[in-house]
């Protein structure tokens, strides 16, 4: 097992925080994990939380014996996930028969622009379209070492 030369990090600048050292933490009870080195690392953490009527409360760090002693009794957590080729077949089958478009929006765009009318059937080979554009949009992106479709992938 490694040994660390410190407790925790510092939830806003990522600080080291030693053992047996005061820190501050939020009193807010959804927030006591974060643990802050300072108060004005807890004064950026408010703001961005909402907090009404909160503050920060001084506490101490564990002694380092302390500390090894309690991650040592605490059971080990594993995290047990499907497979991801069930979870992709179940998203690509309710994908596949969503539709994509706005239908109301598409209805009016039509009505306004060329008064005329909109079949539902029209929803479904569009949807296909958009997917088709999508699919292709996709392999642009991974082609050129992108996880992130861009605009310029539909061209």
């Amino acid at each position: 097992m490694m040994e660390t030369t410190y407790w925790r990090k510092c939830g806003s600048c990522k600080k080291e925080i030693g053992f047996n050292t005061i820190y501050q933490v939020c009193s807010v009870s959804s927030c006591s994990k974060f643990v802050f080195c300072s108060v004005n690392c807890w004064d950026q953490h408010n703001p961005i939380m909402n907090h009404k009527s909160a503050w920060a409360e001084e506490s101490r760090s564990p002694r380092r014996e302390n500390a090894v002693s309690e991650v040592e009794s605490t059971p080990r957590r594993v995290i047990v996930t499907p497979k991801n080729n069930a979870i992709e077949k179940n998203i690509s089958s309710a994908n596949e028969q969503e539709i994509l478009i706005v239908a109301s929006k598409l209805k009016q765009y039509i009505k306004d622009k060329y008064d005329m009318n909109t079949a539902a059937s029209v929803m479904d080979v569009l949807s296909s379209a958009v997917r088709r554009l999508t699919d292709q949009a996709a392999e642009n992106a991974r082609a050129e070492g992108r996880k992130t479709i861009m605009d310029r992938d539909f061209r």
